[in-house]
């Protein structure tokens, strides 16, 4: 019992740090994206 609830608990862990990673790499993508754009229509 106590070892699947810690298994939980570290899967939650793991999927909240998963998600919290792709966000904020999205935002990166994001200010690239802008910024090539930017450039391109600077032309």
């Amino acid at each position: 019992m106590e070892l699947d609830l810690i298994l939980k608990i570290i899967f939650g862990i793991g999927f909240l740090v998963a998600i919290y990673a792709i966000i904020k790499n999205l935002d990166i993508i994001k200010i690239i994206l802008i910024y090539f754009k930017d450039k391109l229509l600077r032309k």
